[in-house]
C-alpha cells in the first residue's frame, strides 16, 4: 500500500511524517524504516525506527533508488512500513518519472506500507497517485 503526504515545501510534511512514523512503530509487529536525505531527525524518531540517511549510499539515479528499495526489501522480510521523506530528491525523480516510480513502488509494496512525502500540491500529482493522498499540507 502507498500513502502520500503532499504539499509545497515548508508546509509541514516532515512533521506529519515523523508523527506518522511514531504512530506506526507503536503498533508495529515488524520493522519500521525512515529514509531521509540526512540524519537530522534522528532524535525526533523513536529508537525502534531505523533511520537511513540515503546520502551515505551510492544512490545517484532513479534506477539506483529502485535498486536500493529492492535491496532493503530483499534483505529484511520483517519490514512493515517504510517512510520516504523528500521522495523526489532522494529518488532522483522529477514530475515526469513520478508516475512510473509510483507504479513500481506499488508493485513492491505487497504486504508493506510505503509512506511518501512529495513536495507537490495534490492537484499536480500524476493520476495514479491522487487516490493515495492521505494528507495534503
Amino acid at each position: 500500500m502507498i500513502q502520500i503526504i503532499c504539499g509545497e515545501k515548508g508546509k509541514g510534511k516532515t512533521k506529519e511524517m515523523l508523527q506518522k512514523a511514531t504512530e506506526a512503530v507503536s503498533s508495529a509487529k515488524g520493522d519500521v524504516i525512515y529514509v531521509d536525505k540526512s540524519a537530522k531527525h534522528m532524535y525526533e524518531l523513536n529508537n525502534r525506527i531505523r533511520l537511513i540517511n540515503i546520502c551515505e549510499y551510492p544512490v545517484h539515479t532513479y534506477e539506483g533508488f529502485i535498486g536500493f528499495v529492492s535491496g532493503l526489501l530483499s534483505g529484511n522480510h520483517d519490514i512493515e512500513t517504510i517512510f520516504f521523506d523528500s521522495l523526489l530528491t532522494i529518488s532522483h525523480s522529477d514530475e515526469t518519472s513520478l508516475a512510473s516510480l509510483i507504479d513500481i513502488l506499488d508493485k513492491l509494496s505487497e504486504g508493506i506500507t510505503f509512506v511518501l512525502s512529495i513536495s507537490q500540491n495534490a492537484s499536480d500529482l500524476p493520476e495514479n497517485a491522487k487516490d493515495k493522498v492521505i494528507v495534503s499540507c
